[in-house]
C-alpha cells in the first residue's frame, strides 16, 4: 500500500511526502521513498524509527500490521498527529485501543478505503433491512497468498453492515467455516468462506439465499489504487476535524 500511495502523494498539488516507515530488517530502509514507490525521488529516506518518520507530519496514513499499528497510534497520539488507519486485523483489546486514542486525535479507521466498498457496505445493511432472515446470509472472499488475518476486515465490515441491518451483532450470528456435519443452518446466521491464493487484490461478494432466488452483491478489486485514493480522501477529511472515531462512511457522507 506505500509503494500505491507514494506516487499519489508525489502527484498531488496538496501533499508531499514528510516521512516513510518500515519495518526493521526490509531492504527498502535509507533508500528514496519516492524510488522504492517507482515515482520520482522525493528527498525522503525510509526509516524504521516511527518518531522520524512522523516528524513535520500533519496526517499518518497506517497499513501495516495489528500490532505495530497500535504502536504507531499511540505515537501519533502522543504527537498530536491525525491518523488514517487502514490496517486490520485488529482483535478487541486492539479496536479498545484505538478508540481510547481517538479521545485525543481523530482516526479514520476503515476495513476499506475504496469507495466502492464503502458503498457496498450501505448496499448490504439495506438490502438485509429489506430482505430479512428469510434470505440466508453468505459472505465469500479472496485474497493474495501473503494476507495474514481471515477473513478479511472488509468480509468482516460486511457482516456487520448485515447483522445492522437485521438488528443484530455479527459476534452472535457469525459462522466461520464449516466442516463435518454441521447440523442445519441456523436461522439468522451469517457465513464466511475464505479464500487465500496467488497475487488476488481482493474479491468480496455478499450472497442473500431465499425462496427461489437469490441476490448478490460483490466487488472485485482490480489493483490498489482505489484503497490509495481513498486513503488520501481520508487524510485530507480527517485534518482539522475534532478528537474521535470516524469511518469511511463519515468520510464519504453515506
Amino acid at each position: 500500500m506505500g509503494r500505491s500511495i507514494i506516487p499519489l502523494v508525489a502527484e498531488a498539488s496538496d501533499f508531499h511526502l514528510s516521512g516513510a516507515l518500515a519495518a526493521e530488517g526490509d531492504p527498502s530502509l535509507g533508500q528514496d521513498a519516492g524510488v522504492i514507490a517507482g515515482s520520482v525521488p522525493l528527498g525522503v529516506a525510509i526509516t524504521s524509527e516511527a518518531g522520524r518518520a512522523l516528524e513535520g507530519a500533519a496526517v499518518a496514513i497506517d497499513f501495516t500490521l495489528a500490532a505495530p499499528s497500535l504502536r504507531h497510534a499511540a505515537r501519533c497520539s502522543t504527537a498530536g498527529i491525525p491518523l488514517v488507519v487502514g490496517t486490520t486485523g485488529h482483535d478487541a483489546a486492539g479496536r479498545a485501543e484505538i478508540e481510547r486514542v481517538a479521545r485525543s486525535i481523530p482516526v479514520v479507521l476503515a476495513p476499506n478505503m475504496s469507495l466502492g466498498v464503502n458503498l457496498l457496505f450501505r448496499l448490504a445493511e439495506l438490502a438485509a433491512r429489506s430482505l430479512g432472515v428469510a434470505y440466508d446470509a453468505e459472505i465469500v472472499e479472496a485474497h493474495h497468498r501473503l494476507k495474514v488475518d481471515a477473513p478479511s476486515g472488509t468480509a468482516l465490515g460486511l457482516g456487520r453492515a448485515v447483522a445492522l441491518g437485521r438488528g443484530t451483532t455479527l459476534e452472535q450470528v457469525a459462522v466461520h467455516g464449516r466442516h463435518g456435519a454441521t447440523g442445519s443452518r441456523p436461522e439468522g446466521a451469517i457465513g464466511f468462506a475464505v479464500i487465500r491464493g496467488g497475487d488476488i487484490v481482493g474479491d468480496h461478494r455478499l450472497v442473500f439465499a431465499g425462496p427461489g432466488e437469490r441476490v448478490e452483491l460483490a466487488h472485485h478489486a482490480e489493483d490498489r489504487s482505489a484503497f490509495a485514493r481513498g486513503a488520501l480522501a481520508a487524510a485530507r477529511w480527517v485534518i482539522g476535524r475534532p478528537p474521535g472515531l470516524y469511518s469511511m462512511q463519515d468520510v464519504l457522507g453515506l
